[in-house]
């Protein structure tokens, strides 16, 4: 048991650092390619990212889970007779995926460029698209191998092997793009299309890692499958048919957030172009999809990234029929989420002057956009918390249509929100898309485990009354620092109005929180000694 929490414990750090450094080279980047020049990043992230996981197809976890299944068996054989093929699979795959977003690059773009007064050409988009697309052919073979890893218990090449990707991946972006700007006086859509590249050189860097690994863990991997069982002669067919199944739901859950960025990316500029405001409409969809959309999924990671440690109890209370035990886990995950979630997104929206001009610079447009966009984050945590319960309960194809109501509906009222309320109107619209793909998502399990919970309304009702109480306390501290010195219009009197704001925001919370019991309740005993240590 110890194993496998260390095993978790590592997987769990690799990825939450791993996540933490692709956010946090944005606001660098940002610095050297400017506001001006985002947009078209964002142009060739956001089909990248759907592209790179419907090649992936939840392979690491669907592998590892194929993997450790047989390997309980005393079967080593099948799941090396799953990489064996798989390999050449996925390298397949990859090299496909890699085509089809090199030949699409063009029909992309020209879905996206509406009008001649835009700030970006169909050659420009079509070009940083093809850049990134390099990256497909390596990514999807080195899932795969991270997935045969995790089935044999070791987490530790995942994890490290993320981290080398990341970090060379983001060293050569900022450093690339800062030589072709700075040094050499290149066009920004140079520098950016050194900057999309750099995640192909990336998945290099974290191929070889995980090679490295491969030779050193080879002989207990070939000692093992010298000792294998047979628990019937699996036909490839068999042995696909079951990875699949494992893994599409996870292939939705991971492609949720890119495929509504993806409607407003197709969407946004026909939309503003109908009302005249062809010529801001790349900047403003650059503020939305990438600058403040990182800042606002921050609290996404934090809140899930507690919830989430749950969901395994959901499929166990499942499988042995406890549906008492099932019923306070789900509770337990929907508060926990509800409790760290809320005040965070409460917020940045009450700070989002500030924040933005620290990050990136002094918007007023960008600030407004960040305000009522990290609401919304709220919608992307239920999401995944209630994607992954369907899963624990064998749910899985309910997600898919949970998920693709809510794009068609996103899809549908998106333009004529954009008319009518421009950037604010695609947030509804993806407000509304998530609430749709939640509200069957809960239908779902209430049906199918006869759930409800006072419970959980109550608590709700608590912790919207705290961050209320919360959120009070830090406009009037925001308003008092404004009088004293006036507006932030430097970073460092931004990053001073920050921390003071957010330190009274986290006391008023925290103590409120303790006070009534309600942080005990949720995040256990240790949280409770911490209480016990100040009076609370």
């Amino acid at each position: 048991m110890s194993s496998l929490m260390k095993g978790t414990a590592i997987l769990t750090v690799g990825m939450f650092l791993s996540k933490v450094l692709g956010l946090v080279y944005i606001f660098p980047f940002y610095a050297i390619i400017g506001q001006e020049n985002v947009a078209l990043y964002s142009y060739a992230y956001v089909p990248y990212t759907i592209m790179l996981s419907v090649a992936i197809s939840g392979a690491p976890i669907a592998v590892s889970k194929f993997v450790a299944k047989y390997n309980s068996l005393g079967d080593y054989e099948s799941g090396r007779k799953l990489v064996r093929s798989g390999l050449l699979i996925m390298t397949i795959t990859g090299f496909l995926s890699f085509l089809v977003l090199f030949l699409l690059a063009d029909p992309i773009a020209h879905l996206v460029i509406t009008d001649k007064e835009q700030a970006f050409t169909v050659s420009q988009i079509a070009s940083v698209i093809r850049w990134v697309s390099f990256a497909l052919i390596v990514v999807p073979f080195m899932s795969l191998v991270r997935g045969f890893f995790q089935g044999y218990d070791h987490m530790e090449p995942t994890a490290i092997s993320q981290l080398v990707e990341q970090i060379i991946r983001i060293i050569v972006l900022l450093i690339g793009s800062f030589l072709v700007m700075r040094v050499f006086n290149g066009t920004a859509q140079t520098a950016i299309s050194f900057a999309v590249f750099s995640a192909f050189i990336g998945g290099v860097a974290g191929l070889i890692s995980l090679w490295y690994y491969w030779r050193k863990l080879q002989p207990e991997f070939n000692l093992k499958l010298q000792n294998s069982v047979s628990s019937g002669q699996l036909s490839y067919k068999s042995i696909y048919k079951e990875v699949i199944t494992y893994s599409i739901p996870y292939v939705f859950v991971g492609i949720a957030n890119p495929l509504f960025q993806l409607v407003d990316m197709l969407t946004f500029n026909t939309a503003m172009s109908n009302i005249g405001l062809a010529k801001v409409s790349d900047d403003y969809l650059g503020m939305l999809n990438f600058t403040t959309q990182k800042i606002v999924i921050i609290p996404v990671m934090l809140a899930t990234g507690f919830s989430m440690a749950l969901v395994p109890a959901i499929t166990n209370y499942y499988t042995k029929k406890q549906h008492g035990a099932l019923i306070n886990a789900m509770d337990k995950t929907y508060q926990i989420l509800l409790f760290i979630t809320l005040p965070a997104v409460v917020g940045i929206s009450l700070l989002s002057t500030d924040i933005y001009h620290l990050l990136y610079s002094e918007s007023a447009m960008g600030s407004s956009i960040l305000a009522t966009y990290a609401p919304v984050a709220i919608l992307f945590a239920f999401f995944q918390v209630t994607a992954a319960l369907l899963q624990g309960i064998d749910y899985q194809k309910w997600i898919v249509f949970s998920l693709l109501t809510g794009i068609l509906v996103k899809l549908a009222i998106n333009i004529p929100l954009v008319e009518a309320f421009q950037t604010k109107g695609a947030i509804l619209a993806t407000t509304i898309g998530y609430a749709i793909s939640i509200i069957i998502n809960m239908f779902v399990l209430k049906k199918a485990l006869n759930y409800k919970s006072q419970l959980v309304i109550r608590r709700s009702l608590l912790i919207i009354a705290l961050t209320i109480i919360m959120a009070a306390f830090v406009i009037v501290a925001h308003k008092g620092l404004v009088m004293m010195f006036g507006p932030a219009h430097s970073k460092i009197l931004a990053l001073f109005y920050m921390v003071v704001c957010i330190s009274v925001g986290v006391a008023v919370y925290a103590f409120l929180s303790f006070r009534i019991g309600l942080a005990q309740k949720l995040l256990g005993s240790k949280i409770e000694k911490i209480a016990s240590k100040f009076g609370l």
